[in-house]
């Protein structure tokens, strides 16, 4: 006789629910339809109170209740910790858990979760790498409902590895690569992007201050000993070729040209008297010679100081503008000759000078490019090439040395005006090519080279 075998009716209910949600999966053509599917209807298998997917390609992907995951949050930063903790085991299938045997070690469960937790592993294959499904009640879950879980596992797996889009990441996975091994290609991919990042050849540059001086300027110096008595220029006045400047007291070169011309007219007449003489005495006629070398003498000193007068009054040497500080700084003030006075020249031929520290001087080659931001106008820069470079540096007003560096400025439309005298900016000077990695450490390694002693 043949016996049949009946089931109860829940293990029938429970195979159909079973047989239903495969069949659900199977019809399912988005990977979002699939993960929405295993966190809220796989209650119909087994209740729970949470549910949520995480896979090893792009972690807590999907919770219960919720339509998006909101990664920072601390609730999907433990499931995060607590599903990739044991990613290398070689456990697989579904095992429960209690939390509370946890309060000491990790007690932010409570937080957000009962404390009885299932955790369902998803077998990977084709384009899922695999991951976890972890439900939560408040009662223990029995190994029927494991084995529920287990078999609802494998076949929502099959059919999501097929929709599943493939990542970089995933495919990598694939590879067969353990995590141990992976952390250590991510290390060691991170050291070769670093050092390819810092070969990479970038322009050297420095910055210095920089000022927009006269391009060929004549500087008007003093062309005698004395006392300036007038400035007859303004600042920034602009001046024709030939009209004076300034003067030189000239009441002490009067008297000194004064004197000079009585004793050549005396001496003259001296001599005129001796001349007579000569006609009948010999010993008067010897003395001439004597005096016409006294008058010849005394001659040059007269036209001596009649030129001094005639430059006490400086004219200017060219067309242009007068680049002087303060005209009454120079009222009364003694010069010598050759001193420094004042610079007339053209405001808008100008050249770039700026002035680098020894710690920024680098390597600066011919025609090396300048870029020049103006204090004034910083949005439009200038553009420049170095045409000298000092040797050696020199005392600052402010008590530095620097290096003088002059640039010839760059003219893209000689139909407008340049930049006049005496703007001021910051100047970024751009040497030879380095790499990146000199580039960032040349300053550091300079400092720590001065400080070890090196």
């Amino acid at each position: 006789m043949n016996a049949s075998i009946t089931l109860p009716v829940s293990a029938e209910q429970t195979l159909a629910t079973l047989l239903q949600l495969s069949r659900r999966a199977r019809q399912c053509d988005k990977a979002a339809e699939l993960r929405f599917l295993l966190v809220n209807e796989t209650q119909a298998l087994v209740p729970f109170r949470q549910s949520a997917f995480w896979s090893r390609d792009q972690g807590v992907a999907a919770l219960s209740g919720v339509t998006a995951v909101e990664q920072h949050a601390p609730y999907v930063q433990w499931l995060m910790r607590w599903c990739g903790q044991g990613e290398d085991a070689s456990e697989s299938g579904a095992f429960a858990t209690d939390l509370r045997a946890l309060a000491g070690k990790d007690p932010d469960w409570a937080e957000w979760l009962p404390p009885f937790l299932a955790t369902v592993e998803l077998p990977g294959g084709g384009r899922f790498n695999g991951g976890r499904l972890v439900l939560a009640r408040d009662t223990p879950f029995n190994s029927a409902e494991l084995a529920l879980l287990q078999e609802w596992a494998e076949a929502w797996s099959a059919r999501y590895a097929i929709v599943q889009p493939v990542s970089w990441r995933g495919r990598w996975r694939t590879r067969g690569a353990s995590s141990a091994t992976r952390r250590w290609l991510i290390r060691l991919g991170a050291v070769a992007v670093t050092l390819l990042i810092g070969m990479l050849p970038v322009r050297l540059t420095v910055l210095a201050p920089a000022e927009l001086i006269p391009l060929d300027p004549a500087i008007v110096r003093a062309p005698l000993d004395g006392i300036v008595d007038r400035v007859l220029v303004t600042p920034n006045q602009r001046v024709t070729e030939r009209q004076p400047l300034f003067e030189f007291d000239r009441v002490s070169l009067a008297s000194r040209l004064e004197v000079a011309g009585r004793q050549l007219v005396t001496q003259q007449a001296e001599y005129r008297r001796n001349a007579q003489r000569a006609l009948f005495d010999p010993d008067s006629k010897a003395e001439l010679a004597v005096l016409q070398s006294q008058i010849d003498q005394q001659q040059v000193e007269v036209e001596y100081l009649r030129e001094l007068n005639r430059r006490s009054e400086v004219l200017s040497p060219r067309a242009g503008i007068v680049l002087l500080d303060d005209a009454s700084d120079w009222v009364g003030r003694p010069v010598v000759t050759g001193e420094r006075v004042l610079v007339v020249a053209d405001e808008t031929q100008t050249q770039l000078e700026a002035w680098l520290s020894p710690a920024d001087m680098i390597a600066l080659p011919a025609e090396a490019p300048v870029t020049l931001y103006l204090v004034s106008d910083p949005l439009t820069p200038l553009g420049a090439r170095v045409e000298y470079v000092a040797h050696e540096p020199e005392l600052r007003p402010e008590g530095h040395y620097a290096y003088r560096v002059r640039a010839r400025l760059v003219v893209e439309d000689e139909a407008q005006p340049g930049p006049r005298v005496g703007l001021k900016g910051t100047a970024k000077l751009e040497g030879e090519r380095v790499s990146l990695a000199y580039w960032i450490l040349r300053r550091p390694w300079a400092a720590l080279r001065a400080w070890i002693g090196l």
